[in-house]
């Protein structure tokens, strides 16, 4: 894994390079000298993130997928209202 540092002048005038830098590992945006930002490739951040998926996308079907779903009856009882 390579490590990559640009100023932010450098980001600046190359975002392309460091896009194909963070391919290889993260890059560093320093400004004034200090690191400030790190740029990383979507898979680099997925792995750093546990790569959790949104309810949405996990409830997602993929194609024309039939489910049976046929759930017990609800027994429904009527009881007397006490309002007093």
């Amino acid at each position: 894994m390579a490590i990559t540092t640009l100023s932010s002048r450098q980001f600046n005038q190359d975002a392309s390079g460091a896009k194909k830098a963070a391919a290889n590992g993260p890059v560093f945006i320093t400004d004034r000298g200090q690191p400030r930002h790190v740029l990383l490739s979507i898979e680099d951040y997925r792995r750093l993130t546990g790569a959790r998926r949104s309810i949405v996308d996990a409830l997602a079907m993929s194609g024309e997928e039939i489910i049976e779903f046929e759930p017990p009856r609800a027994d429904i009882v009527k009881r007397p209202v006490d309002l007093g």
